[in-house]
């Protein structure tokens, strides 16, 4: 059975929360409360496949210690966006 909209914002407003760490739970807990109902689907699925990554992975990318991988900056950029990061 394939999984209602409503369902699939609900798991990845949870696993937005749910990440680990403190830091990732609040970067990307605080974006999905808001904006993750507003994304067009293209938007949602890059941004589904961005919290499938590890913690540490997004806490280095998000602080700009290390370079994000291509297919993330998307992502990245619009919740650097959402919380006014550099």
């Amino acid at each position: 059975m394939e999984e209602t909209p409503e369902n699939r914002l609900k798991r990845l407003r949870l696993r937005s929360w749910r990440r680990g760490t403190k830091e990732m739970d609040l970067i990307l807990g605080r974006f999905a409360d808001v904006e993750l109902h507003q994304l067009d689907p293209e938007a949602l699925a890059s941004y589904e496949r961005l919290i499938a990554e590890e913690d540490q992975s997004l806490y280095a990318w998000f602080s700009r210690r290390e370079p994000a991988p291509p297919e993330h900056v998307q992502a990245l950029e619009m919740i650097r966006h959402f919380h006014n990061l550099p």
